[in-house]
């Protein structure tokens, strides 16, 4: 559809924005419909052994009040969640060492008894890992690139490999998972060329879950002092991607509100069709902070998908009632 010259030339010129944004809607409406998914996050750990520049449960902030659910409360989580409607949950968390193979998979399969699919958003595994996790039920990954410039990449990366990042991804098609994954916009020194690569590199690896969110500063990071991502850019790469991978799932980020307190509502009018809720027990939910500012949703998990539902509604989309998979792949839950 667009050449690399092309998507450099749409992102550099705000003068095409109504029509992408437009076009983009298009897009998702006549590939997706118009029925929205709903995901429930369960943040279950903000200890991380990473130490990436730009977030803010890096393990070297020490002025993060760390926590770890135990399983019994993710799988109360999970239970709430679905009890209320939610048909895909999402478990996510820093890499955090204490969540073993073993005790991932028991509670993979606990979650699976509750007629769900499962996304895992849990960063770099092993081969083995991701397999096991596979066996046990879980049904997609989200494992996000952050940028395909590798200097950029190991740049906001301290002791971490742009390779292994690369393999993870490629396992995890090879293993069969919905593959999910995605971009930072606005990272210091990221250029719109590299923009333009990584959508490329989505289409690529024929992604099926792309996550597009705008850098925000957090002031815990030795980005601190960087200025945040820009909203409207963040917007036309989503809704590029979006034009070029027609059928794949999208989400409206939060970090999209964060910026801008209608993000996730103008995201799902320029291609998103996902957002992702928060499911946590608010205790844990307001110290999950990658980012400042974080919206975590009401103290009511009910009250918070009613009132998402109904923003929904106003636009005129819908909830969806099934479990939300890729069009191309209906079946794998």
């Amino acid at each position: 559809m667009f050449s690399r010259n092309e998507i450099i030339d749409i992102l550099k010129d705000d003068k095409q924005n109504e029509w992408l944004f437009s076009y983009a809607d298009n897009v998702r409406k006549e590939y997706v419909g118009n029925e929205v998914h709903l995901r429930g996050l369960i943040e279950f750990s903000n200890i991380c052994k990473c130490n990436c520049k730009y977030c803010g449960l890096r393990c070297e902030n020490k002025s993060v009040q760390r926590y770890r659910m135990q399983p019994e409360e993710i799988l109360e989580c999970a239970k709430h969640a679905t009890d209320i409607g939610f048909k895909t949950i999402v478990l996510q968390s820093g890499e955090d060492p204490f969540f073993t193979k073993e005790i991932l998979c028991e509670i993979i399969k606990e979650i699976k008894k509750m007629n769900v699919a499962l996304t895992l958003s849990i960063g770099e595994r092993s081969y083995d890992e991701y397999h096991a996790f596979k066996e046990s039920g879980a049904n997609r990954y989200l494992i996000r690139i952050e940028t395909t410039d590798k200097k950029l990449y190991e740049k906001m990366h301290p002791n971490m490999s742009f390779e292994n990042r690369i393999n993870c991804i490629y396992n995890l098609k090879k293993l069969g998972y919905e593959t999910g994954t995605g971009c930072l916009v606005g990272l210091p020194n990221q250029t719109i060329e590299s923009l333009a690569d990584d959508i490329l590199f989505f289409k690529e690896i024929d992604a099926d879950m792309i996550g597009i969110g705008p850098f925000i500063a957090h002031p815990q990071t030795p980005l601190n002092n960087s200025p945040n991502g820009n909203f409207t850019l963040a917007l036309k790469v989503m809704a590029i991607v979006r034009i070029l991978l027609k059928d794949i799932n999208i989400p409206a980020t939060t970090a999209m509100e964060t910026l801008n307190k209608n993000g996730r509502i103008i995201a799902l009018q320029s291609g998103a069709n996902v957002v992702m809720p928060n499911v946590n027990l608010l205790k844990y939910s307001e110290k999950y902070q990658i980012y400042p500012n974080k919206d975590t949703g009401e103290s009511n998990t009910i009250n918070n998908k009613k009132h998402i539902e109904e923003k929904i509604n106003k636009i005129g989309r819908t909830v969806s009632k099934d479990f939300g998979s890729h069009i191309s792949k209906k079946n794998s839950f």
